[in-house]
Protein backbone atom coordinates (compact mmCIF):
# COMPACT_ATOMS: atom_id res chain seq x y z
CA UNK A 1 0.00 0.00 0.00
CA UNK A 2 1.20 3.47 -0.85
CA UNK A 3 -0.37 6.69 0.35
CA UNK A 4 0.66 10.27 -0.14
CA UNK A 5 -1.00 13.63 -0.18
CA UNK A 6 -0.95 15.54 -3.45
CA UNK A 7 -1.69 19.26 -3.42
CA UNK A 8 -2.10 20.35 -6.99
CA UNK A 9 -5.16 21.79 -8.63
CA UNK A 10 -5.25 22.48 -12.33
CA UNK A 11 -8.73 23.91 -12.25
CA UNK A 12 -9.48 22.51 -15.72
CA UNK A 13 -12.83 20.79 -15.98
CA UNK A 14 -14.05 19.63 -19.37
CA UNK A 15 -17.76 18.98 -19.92
CA UNK A 16 -18.52 16.69 -22.85
CA UNK A 17 -22.15 16.20 -23.87
CA UNK A 18 -22.49 13.32 -26.31
CA UNK A 19 -25.44 13.39 -28.69
CA UNK A 20 -27.84 10.66 -29.79
CA UNK A 21 -26.12 8.05 -31.91
CA UNK A 22 -22.54 8.98 -31.03
CA UNK A 23 -20.18 6.25 -29.84
CA UNK A 24 -19.28 7.42 -26.34
CA UNK A 25 -15.72 6.11 -25.97
CA UNK A 26 -14.67 7.55 -29.34
CA UNK A 27 -16.37 10.92 -28.73
CA UNK A 28 -14.77 11.38 -25.30
CA UNK A 29 -11.40 10.27 -26.68
CA UNK A 30 -11.62 12.92 -29.39
CA UNK A 31 -12.41 15.62 -26.82
CA UNK A 32 -9.46 14.52 -24.65
CA UNK A 33 -7.05 14.72 -27.59
CA UNK A 34 -8.38 18.10 -28.73
CA UNK A 35 -7.97 19.56 -25.22
CA UNK A 36 -4.61 17.89 -24.49
CA UNK A 37 -5.81 16.20 -21.31
CA UNK A 38 -3.55 13.30 -20.27
CA UNK A 39 -4.49 12.72 -16.60
CA UNK A 40 -8.04 13.12 -15.28
CA UNK A 41 -10.96 11.71 -13.35
CA UNK A 42 -14.14 10.97 -15.30
CA UNK A 43 -17.80 10.70 -14.27
CA UNK A 44 -20.94 10.58 -16.39
CA UNK A 45 -24.67 9.91 -16.48
CA UNK A 46 -27.02 9.36 -19.39
CA UNK A 47 -28.17 6.46 -21.49
CA UNK A 48 -27.22 4.06 -24.25
CA UNK A 49 -29.26 2.47 -27.03
CA UNK A 50 -26.81 -0.44 -26.76
CA UNK A 51 -23.37 -0.99 -25.32
CA UNK A 52 -20.58 -3.43 -24.64
CA UNK A 53 -18.79 -3.83 -21.34
CA UNK A 54 -15.95 -6.11 -20.40
CA UNK A 55 -14.55 -8.09 -17.53
CA UNK A 56 -10.74 -8.26 -17.37
CA UNK A 57 -9.65 -11.89 -17.58
CA UNK A 58 -6.33 -12.18 -15.81
CA UNK A 59 -5.51 -15.52 -17.46
CA UNK A 60 -5.82 -14.18 -21.01
CA UNK A 61 -4.76 -10.60 -20.29
CA UNK A 62 -7.78 -9.30 -22.20
CA UNK A 63 -11.41 -8.33 -21.64
CA UNK A 64 -14.24 -10.83 -21.90
CA UNK A 65 -16.85 -8.93 -23.88
CA UNK A 66 -20.39 -8.61 -22.52
CA UNK A 67 -22.81 -7.29 -25.15
CA UNK A 68 -25.75 -5.16 -23.98
CA UNK A 69 -28.31 -5.23 -26.80
CA UNK A 70 -31.03 -3.13 -25.20
CA UNK A 71 -31.61 0.45 -24.13
CA UNK A 72 -30.04 1.09 -20.71
CA UNK A 73 -29.60 3.94 -18.27
CA UNK A 74 -26.03 4.84 -17.34
CA UNK A 75 -26.49 4.60 -13.58
CA UNK A 76 -22.83 5.14 -12.85
CA UNK A 77 -19.85 5.74 -15.06
CA UNK A 78 -16.53 6.54 -13.48
CA UNK A 79 -12.90 6.16 -14.18
CA UNK A 80 -9.89 8.03 -15.38
CA UNK A 81 -7.66 9.08 -18.21
CA UNK A 82 -4.14 7.75 -18.56
CA UNK A 83 -1.47 8.41 -21.15
CA UNK A 84 -0.58 5.53 -23.44
CA UNK A 85 1.94 5.94 -26.28
CA UNK A 86 1.62 9.71 -26.01
CA UNK A 87 -2.17 9.68 -26.37
CA UNK A 88 -4.92 9.92 -23.74
CA UNK A 89 -6.50 6.56 -22.94
CA UNK A 90 -9.98 6.53 -21.42
CA UNK A 91 -10.51 3.88 -18.74
CA UNK A 92 -14.03 3.87 -17.34
CA UNK A 93 -16.30 1.39 -15.62
CA UNK A 94 -20.06 1.53 -16.03
CA UNK A 95 -23.09 0.21 -14.21
CA UNK A 96 -25.97 0.06 -16.67
CA UNK A 97 -29.61 -0.22 -15.58
CA UNK A 98 -31.98 -2.42 -17.52
CA UNK A 99 -35.75 -1.93 -17.91
CA UNK A 100 -36.49 -4.67 -15.35
CA UNK A 101 -34.31 -2.98 -12.70
CA UNK A 102 -31.42 -5.37 -13.18
CA UNK A 103 -27.94 -4.15 -13.89
CA UNK A 104 -24.89 -5.11 -15.89
CA UNK A 105 -21.49 -3.58 -15.45
CA UNK A 106 -17.84 -3.64 -16.30
CA UNK A 107 -15.18 -1.79 -18.25
CA UNK A 108 -16.95 0.31 -20.90
CA UNK A 109 -15.75 -0.84 -24.32
CA UNK A 110 -18.36 1.02 -26.36
CA UNK A 111 -21.74 2.66 -25.96
CA UNK A 112 -24.13 4.10 -28.52
CA UNK A 113 -25.53 7.19 -26.83
CA UNK A 114 -29.29 7.60 -26.43
CA UNK A 115 -30.60 10.11 -25.58
CA UNK A 116 -27.50 11.81 -24.12
CA UNK A 117 -24.35 11.21 -22.13
CA UNK A 118 -23.11 14.02 -19.89
CA UNK A 119 -19.44 13.54 -19.07
CA UNK A 120 -17.43 15.56 -16.53
CA UNK A 121 -13.65 15.30 -16.90
CA UNK A 122 -11.58 16.82 -14.07
CA UNK A 123 -7.88 17.13 -14.81
CA UNK A 124 -5.66 15.84 -12.00
CA UNK A 125 -2.12 16.49 -10.82
CA UNK A 126 0.62 15.13 -13.09
CA UNK A 127 1.76 12.94 -10.17
CA UNK A 128 -1.46 10.94 -10.57
CA UNK A 129 -0.82 10.16 -14.23
CA UNK A 130 -0.97 6.45 -14.95
CA UNK A 131 1.63 4.27 -16.60
CA UNK A 132 1.21 0.89 -18.26
CA UNK A 133 2.22 -1.89 -15.89
CA UNK A 134 4.38 -4.35 -17.88
CA UNK A 135 3.13 -7.38 -15.89
CA UNK A 136 -0.60 -6.85 -16.46
CA UNK A 137 -0.65 -4.49 -19.43
CA UNK A 138 -3.04 -2.25 -17.46
CA UNK A 139 -2.63 1.47 -16.83
CA UNK A 140 -1.98 1.96 -13.10
CA UNK A 141 -0.96 4.87 -10.92
CA UNK A 142 2.79 4.44 -10.72
CA UNK A 143 3.26 5.98 -7.30
CA UNK A 144 6.40 7.77 -8.41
Amino acid sequence: MRAREVRHQTGRVLVVVCDKGEEAVAAVGTALREQGIRAARVTAVGGFAEAEVGWFDRATGDYRRIPVTEQVEVLSLLGDVAEHDGEPALHVHAVLGRADGGTVGGHLLRGQVWPTLEVIISEVAPELAKRVDPETGLALISGS
